[in-house]
C-alpha cells in the first residue's frame, strides 16, 4: 500500500476546492508514472493492474463501464467486457482515482465515498486522462507533428473522443474545430465542450 500512501499524501489534510482537486489530480498521476517507471506513451494498463493491492477483473454483462470494490486484503476493479480496451483502460484509471480518494473524499470535497457525484466523476475523469495522456507527452508530440486526433489517440492507447476532450483541456484545438461532429460515444460524462476549460 506504499504506492497509495504516497499519492495519498499529496492531497493537504483539509477542504479542497474543485480546482485544487484538478491540479493535485495531475500530481498525483505525474508522481505514479514516476513511481513506476513509464516515461513513453501508452502507458500500461500494468501499471495499476500489477500493484499489489489491486485485482482488476473483466465482466460481461455489466452495466457501468467500472465499479470498485474493497475484498480485504485488496481492492478490486471490474471492468465491462462489452466496451473497447482503449474504454477498459480510461475507466481502469477512473477507478483507481476512486481508490486514491476513498479515505478522503469526503472531507476534501464533501461527498461521501459510497456516492457517485457528478463532480467527483468527473474527477476521476481528468485523473485518468492526466494518467494516460500526460501534459508534457501530449504537448511534445503535437510539437512533433502529430496532430492529428486519430492518430494522437492510437499512439496513446485512448478512444479518439478521449483524445479530444485532452486536447481541448490543454488548450491545443478549439471545440470542434478539428473533428466536427465526433460522436460523444466515449465519454463519460459531458460533452467535450464542457470540459475545455479545465486546466
Amino acid at each position: 500500500m506504499k504506492v497509495l500512501d504516497e499519492l495519498r499524501s499529496i492531497v493537504p489534510n483539509r477542504r479542497l476546492s474543485m480546482n485544487e482537486g484538478y491540479v493535485l489530480a495531475e500530481r498525483q498521476a505525474t508522481a505514479l508514472l514516476r513511481r513506476q517507471g513509464v516515461y513513453a506513451a501508452p502507458v500500461p494498463a500494468t501499471t495499476i493492474s500489477r500493484l499489489p493491492f489491486m485485482r482488476v477483473a473483466v465482466r460481461t454483462p455489466m452495466s457501468t463501464s467500472g465499479a470498485t470494490d474493497w475484498r480485504k486484503p485488496r481492492w478490486v476493479v471490474l471492468l465491462n467486457g462489452m466496451e473497447p480496451a482503449v474504454r477498459q483502460r480510461f475507466s481502469l484509471a477512473h477507478e483507481f482515482k476512486h481508490i486514491i480518494d476513498h479515505p478522503y473524499v469526503e472531507k476534501a470535497y464533501g461527498h461521501a465515498a459510497s456516492e457517485r457525484h457528478p463532480s467527483i466523476e468527473r474527477l476521476c475523469d481528468y485523473f485518468a486522462a492526466c494518467l494516460l495522456m500526460p501534459r508534457q507527452w501530449i504537448k511534445q508530440a503535437f510539437a512533433d507533428g502529430v496532430q492529428d486526433i486519430y492518430d494522437l489517440a492510437s499512439l496513446f492507447e485512448v478512444s479518439p473522443q478521449a483524445m479530444q476532450v485532452r486536447l481541448l483541456q490543454l488548450g491545443l484545438i478549439d471545440p470542434y474545430a478539428r473533428c466536427g461532429g465526433m460522436n460523444n460515444a466515449y465519454l463519460r460524462q459531458l460533452p467535450a465542450s464542457s470540459l475545455g476549460q479545465v486546466a
